[in-house]
Parts: structure tokens; C-alpha cells; sequence
């Protein structure tokens, strides 16, 4: 097979998930319902944790930047999924392309915030500023690293990705020569940052249990397992395991469902968050 160096390939073509224009179209209406509830709940939480002063602690001031993460990487790849069901024009441009896994790869590295419940009792407003500038900064180099990895692969004969959007799991299959390297450092950036944040979260969890404060956290945990068991069971494992029915599906998930969950998982089961709601509205409507 002949050798096309990534210097000329000037567009790729993203696939999707069907070929049938009516499963399209039903997929762009579910995806569309879903990305409107994203931006409308993950935009009214970080709202009301602005404007209300008892939402002013350390806990809501990292669930903010969760959002903030949330609704932003989903505002990477949503809109132009949404673009490719709607008109079946799956063309990227090599350059379009870096750019939006970059800019994905950075938002959801950075999402590594843990152990919410020792927040109001061991940080300060300095702490969290340092916590949160640490983890945009980690996202940052982690996103830089793995872009300028990926842009030194060579590609075989074939721009089609079989794949919903930009990602890296589809690049490394479709390259085929040299690959070796690039995914042995993306596995190590992507273990660090997996790894070590669900590593945190269950030793937040343990102590929960301990303290038999399980409940609460039911639907939290529910959140993050699904988040984290298909973004490990999507990154970190070699590019030949790629699975186009598997993969795909898993993308789904933590791209799109769980950026819409996590502010009905924070708000619903909080009292807190309820009042502050209604304090806001009675504010906003005097």
C-alpha cells in the first residue's frame, strides 16, 4: 500500500454512525434536544452559583469550572456533529481537525478536579485559584503534547474515519506506518490523567462509605463512572483494538449524554442548589 506523508493530506472524511439519511435525521433531532438541555442546564447552574453569595464556597466554585469544561467540550464537537447529520457534508480539513482535538483533548484533560467533600474544611480562595490554574495549565500540556505527537503521524492511502468527530482513537488506526511511539505517549498522558483522577475519586469514595454518607452520592457516582469507564475504555487501550460499533457508541456518552447529566446530578438531590434557585429567580424577577 502506498505511502501518503501527512504533509498532503489536505482534508479528512468523518463517516458518522449510519449511512441511512433517516437514522440521521433521527439522530440530529436527539443530538440537538440533548445539546440544547447541555447548554441550558450547564449555563443555569453556573448562573445561579454566580449570582447566589451562599453558593460562594469552594465546592460550587470548582462545580462551576466542571460545568464551564462540560458545556465548552461539548461546544467543540456537537454543533459540527450536529452539521454532518443535517447536510451529509463529513469533510474536515487537516488543519479543522488538529484544532478540534486539541481544544477537545485540553477542556476534558483538565475536567481532574477530586475529593469535593474536604474542600469547605482545607481550602482556601487561594487553594482553589491554584487547584483550578494547575489543571487548565495540565489540560494545556497534555493537549499540546498529544496534537504535536499525532501531527507527525503518515497516513496509508485512505482519509475516511470511521468515526462521529475528531478524535484520536480513529487517527491512530487509520495512520499506518510509525505509530509506535505516538501511542506509547498518548497512553502515558492519557493514564496520568485518567488513572490518577479515578484514583482520587475512589479514595473520596472510600472515606464516603466509611463515614455511611453513601445516598447522597448515588447519582454522583453514577456520573463519574460512566464518564471515566468510557473514556478509559476508549483511550487507553492500542489503536488495533479500535472498534467501530463499541468506540463510537462509547464516544456518545461522555461527548454528549454526560455533559447534559452532571447538572441535574448536582442540582437535583441538592437543597442547596434548589434554594439558590429560587432565591435567583425571585431576584432576577423583582
Amino acid at each position: 500500500m502506498g505511502r501518503r506523508n501527512n504533509t498532503h493530506m489536505s482534508e479528512f472524511i468523518l463517516m458518522g454512525l449510519t449511512d441511512s439519511e433517516a437514522i440521521q435525521r433521527i439522530l440530529f433531532m436527539l443530538f440537538l434536544l440533548i445539546y440544547l438541555m447541555t447548554v441550558l442546564g450547564n449555563a443555569a447552574m453556573i448562573l445561579t452559583i454566580h449570582l447566589d453569595l451562599q453558593l460562594h464556597t469552594p465546592m460550587y466554585f470548582f462545580l462551576s469550572h466542571l460545568l464551564f469544561l462540560d458545556l465548552s467540550y461539548s461546544t467543540v464537537i456537537t454543533p459540527q456533529t450536529l452539521g454532518n447529520l443535517l447536510t451529509s457534508t463529513n469533510c474536515i480539513s487537516y488543519m479543522n481537525f488538529f484544532t478540534q482535538i486539541h481544544f477537545f483533548v485540553f477542556l476534558a484533560a483538565t475536567e481532574s478536579i477530586c475529593n469535593p467533600r474536604y474542600y469547605p474544611i482545607v481550602m482556601s480562595t487561594r487553594s482553589c485559584c491554584s487547584l483550578v490554574f494547575g489543571s487548565y495549565v495540565i489540560g494545556f500540556v497534555d493537549s499540546f503534547f498529544t496534537v504535536l505527537c499525532m501531527s507527525k503521524l503518515d497516513f496509508c492511502d485512505s482519509n475516511v474515519i470511521h468515526h462521529l468527530f475528531c478524535d484520536i482513537s480513529p487517527i491512530l488506526a487509520l495512520s499506518c506506518i510509525g505509530i509506535q511511539s505516538t501511542e506509547i505517549i498518548i497512553f502515558i498522558l492519557a493514564d496520568y490523567n485518567l488513572v490518577a483522577s479515578v484514583i482520587g475519586i475512589v479514595v473520596s469514595y472510600v472515606s464516603i462509605l466509611k463515614e455511611k454518607a453513601f445516598s447522597p452520592c448515588a447519582s454522583h457516582l453514577l456520573g463519574v463512572t460512566t464518564f471515566y469507564g468510557t473514556m478509559i475504555f476508549t483511550y487507553l487501550k492500542p489503536s488495533k483494538s479500535y472498534s467501530l460499533g463499541k468506540d463510537q457508541v462509547a464516544s456518545v456518552f461522555y461527548i454528549i449524554v454526560i455533559p447534559m447529566l452532571n447538572p441535574f446530578i448536582y442540582s437535583l438531590r441538592s437543597k442547596e442548589v434548589k434554594n439558590a434557585f429560587i432565591r435567583v429567580r425571585q431576584k432576577t424577577g423583582n
